[in-house]
């Protein structure tokens, strides 16, 4: 505590002495002291206008415009169309993936320093190609580097999730009839009931891959019901019909068991691996949307 300074405490002292020599003369009903105020305490700050909060993040409204411009642009570049409302869907929704992959990041120890982060932007090329790529970009200085250093965060983390993906799981080697009608399936399958074998139905419906599949690995035929009807079956069964949009099919189980995934199989099964943790951070996490 600090002490009064040696004038003041002698004011004071004085003061409350000459109230006490003065006691006799004054009246005995003196008033109460009023208690003192109390200090107000600091205004809260007002949060910033926002789509939505990620465990307490903002992502801004003006972060969220930009980025949908950035959007709009790219995909009109591609000569794609889209609508407003699953441009806007899309941007937030992959703006919430970076947000959470990135503080999925930084609770994994992952840092990126500002001397990091400089050298990412230096390798980029000299200042004014920086500033140039910026202004056609939507950027300015401060939110690029916003923008960098969490998307280096949210590849980490990526690259992480991925990485734990094995290289090795259970497949099952498939071969298929495919057809583009209902009539020709159920006249493959009354053929199949008879003395007719599969792979010479398979290679009268696919003359050039002859109905081959591969292995393939859960979630590889994209369409959840052949995924079903393809992981029910043992070595040597067949399916029955499988209606998926791209036409009608029956499955037959060649092998079953561990085996290597292909690199297209990997990049599949890498991808279903992210969608996944995110589907689940999605739910588990504290994520508001803001009107």
């Amino acid at each position: 505590m600090h002490s009064k300074p040696r004038f003041l405490t002698q004011l004071t002292l004085a003061f409350v002495l000459g109230l006490s020599a003065c006691a006799s003369f004054a009246p005995t009903n003196t008033p109460t002291p009023e208690p003192p105020t109390s200090t107000p305490l600091p205004p809260t700050p007002t949060p910033p206008p926002s789509v939505a909060i990620v465990n307490g993040e903002y992502i801004t409204s003006a972060e969220f415009q930009a980025e949908l411009a950035r959007y709009r642009a790219a995909q009109s570049s591609l000569g794609l169309t889209f609508t407003e409302e699953d441009a806007s869907k899309a941007v937030l929704e992959d703006l919430i993936a970076q947000f959470m992959l990135a503080q999925a990041a930084r609770e994994a120890n992952f840092t990126l320093t500002e001397a990091d982060l400089q050298s990412r932007i230096d390798a980029l090329g000299s200042a004014d190609t920086v500033a140039a790529w910026e202004s056609a970009h939507g950027y300015d200085d401060v939110s690029f580097r916003i923008a960098l250093k969490r998307a280096a965060e949210a590849a980490w983390m990526r690259d992480k999730i991925i990485a734990d993906v094995p290289t090795v799981v259970e497949q099952i080697h498939v071969r298929q009839i495919l057809t583009y009608n209902q009539a020709d399936a159920d006249y493959a399958l009354q053929q199949l009931q008879g003395e007719t074998e599969f792979d010479t139905l398979a290679a009268l419906y696919d003359p050039i891959t002859l109905g081959e599949l591969g292995w393939v690995p859960r979630g590889y035929l994209l369409d959840p019901k052949a995924d079903e009807a393809v992981f029910a079956l043992q070595t040597g069964e067949t399916s029955g019909i499988v209606q998926t949009d791209a036409g009608y099919h029956i499955f037959k189980a060649l092998e079953r068991g561990d085996h290597p995934l292909t690199p297209d199989a990997l990049l599949t099964v890498q991808e279903q691996a992210l969608k996944d943790w995110v589907t689940t951070q999605r739910a588990n996490n504290n994520i508001v949307l803001t009107p």
